[in-house]
């Protein structure tokens, strides 16, 4: 059979369409009772059932992997990339305490290749039914000679919903909280650039090392997925938000890029800071790796790593240790890491 011109010029619309075929299946698994007709539509259909809250706010969020990617090209390992991006995108909108409703997709690459485009998508729907919010559609794109060989992107866009008399905007924060600190595994998805720059190429280890203090290969530590605190803060926020005068839970911040310095701020009242106590928790032996072997200055590590702290969670002092054991009773490591002080918005690390 004659070879289609399209084809030829690099995109291959039959391809596409042949690895494609099975997304009805594999997004079967995402799927909620709100979610209408069916994958390969020009627009997704979600018809929000408002019962559940008075005056419901859509809250939606778009994000992508950094260059994280580079670790997955070379080690060969793709499944986790679409995890990674749909949890960082549902810690996004979970600091306004909003409950994920659907997630879309963009892939972008040069030349498709079936068993790269099934590990990601493959990684969507995984943390898509993980986080029940549903995968209800996406766009993969051909573009030949516009990617380095065997390279791609990926970016997603998330929409949950708030009531409004309920979201988190951190407004109630008061000098005295107690700030609370969600263990992260690792680096998340952010950081890499620097990550890369002091491991692979300052240091000279390879993704396939073991490394003693991991106690994985450098790529398995690198490529950790980044962890979903969704499901966590809504059953937080119901326990302890049970009215909207009486919120124990007061704000939250999702400890991605700026890390500590420049997301705790974004929730802060303007005459207030927050004060982070080094030494309260442990950190993971990667920062401590990369702070050593790139020389990095230790201020600096705060603002570009999460430092082991994925959320941190601002709450009243008289449940503050409620909080901490019902985080813990789900199976997470929790620390008192700080205080909010009278100050000027900012955060600071002492």
């Amino acid at each position: 059979m004659k070879t289609k011109a399209y084809a030829r010029a690099g995109v291959d619309i039959d391809l596409g369409n042949q690895v494609k075929s099975g997304l009805p299946q594999l997004l079967a698994s995402t799927h909620r009772p709100e979610v209408l007709g069916k994958v390969g539509g020009f627009g997704g259909l979600f018809a929000l059932k408002g019962s559940r809250y008075k005056k419901p706010v859509l809250v939606s969020s778009v994000d992508g992997v950094g260059t994280k990617l580079k670790i997955a090209f070379a080690t060969g390992c793709h499944g986790t990339i679409g995890q990674d991006l749909v949890n960082h995108c549902v810690n996004d909108i979970a600091v306004l305490g909003a409950e994920s409703l659907f997630f879309l997709d963009y892939l972008g690459t040069g030349k498709l290749q079936p068993h790269v485009f099934e590990e990601i998508i493959g990684g969507f729907a995984r943390a898509c039914a993980d986080n029940r919010c549903a995968l209800i559609g996406g766009e993969t794109a051909q573009m030949p000679g516009f990617y380095q060989p065997g390279e791609y992107d990926v970016s997603g866009t998330i929409v949950g919903v708030v009531d409004k008399d309920r979201m988190l905007t951190g407004k109630e924060i008061r000098a005295g909280d107690v700030v609370l600190g969600l263990a992260s595994n690792g680096l998340h998805t952010n950081g890499y650039s620097l990550a890369r720059k002091v491991l692979l190429e300052e240091m000279g280890l390879k993704l396939g090392k073991r490394v003693p203090e991991f106690g994985t290969t450098l790529g398995e530590e690198l490529l950790r997925v980044h962890r979903s605190y969704g499901l966590l803060v809504q059953a937080l926020v119901k326990k302890f938000n049970p009215a909207v005068d009486e919120r124990g839970i007061k704000g939250l911040a999702h400890i991605t890029g700026g890390g500590f310095v420049d997301n705790i701020p974004r929730v802060l009242p303007n005459k207030l800071d927050v004060v982070i106590e080094k030494g309260t928790w442990d950190i993971p032996p990667v920062f401590s790796l990369i702070q050593k072997g790139g020389a990095v200055e230790e201020s600096e590590m705060y603002q570009v790593f999460n430092m082991g702290i994925g959320m941190v969670l601002i709450v009243d002092p008289t449940v503050a240790s409620k909080v901490m054991q019902t985080c813990m009773k789900a199976g997470e490591t929790v620390k008192a890491i700080g205080q909010v002080v009278r100050g000027q918005g900012l955060a600071r690390i002492v």
